[in-house]
């Protein structure tokens, strides 16, 4: 048996970046900021790619914000490629997101929009 389930909750890192594609696919990448339960404040938070598609791609590029406080569910996933100077091979995690909680009230994705944040 093998399981690749990832579970976060925290606060866009930047507003959603979408990408139409003309067979009628929607994807929309962005990061996600999750603070570690420490008692240092001071702590800086671990960064996430995540990848969303299609009615989540659409939610998140309507709803979500820089600063929004989400909750997501998907899969882990390495994006792989070649790197045009050097022709090294390289790799980054993603996240593929099947599940996309919006968690803020809506004062508080008000708050995302004038560039408010009180977590990074």
């Amino acid at each position: 048996m093998s399981l690749n389930k990832v579970n976060l909750v925290g606060r866009a890192g930047r507003d959603p970046e979408v990408k139409y594609f003309e067979s009628g696919k929607v994807v929309c990448n962005f990061t996600l900021a999750v603070n570690r339960r420490t008692s240092n404040r001071d702590e800086p938070p671990d960064w996430f790619d995540l990848e969303l598609w299609d009615k989540s791609a659409e939610v998140a590029a309507n709803y979500v914000k820089k600063g929004s406080l989400i909750g997501i569910t998907g899969s882990l996933k390495f994006d792989r490629w070649q790197d045009r100077n050097t022709g090294e091979e390289r790799q980054k995690p993603v996240i593929r997101v099947e599940q996309l909680d919006l968690l803020g009230s809506k004062r508080d994705n008000e708050s995302a929009s004038t560039g408010y944040d009180d977590d990074f």
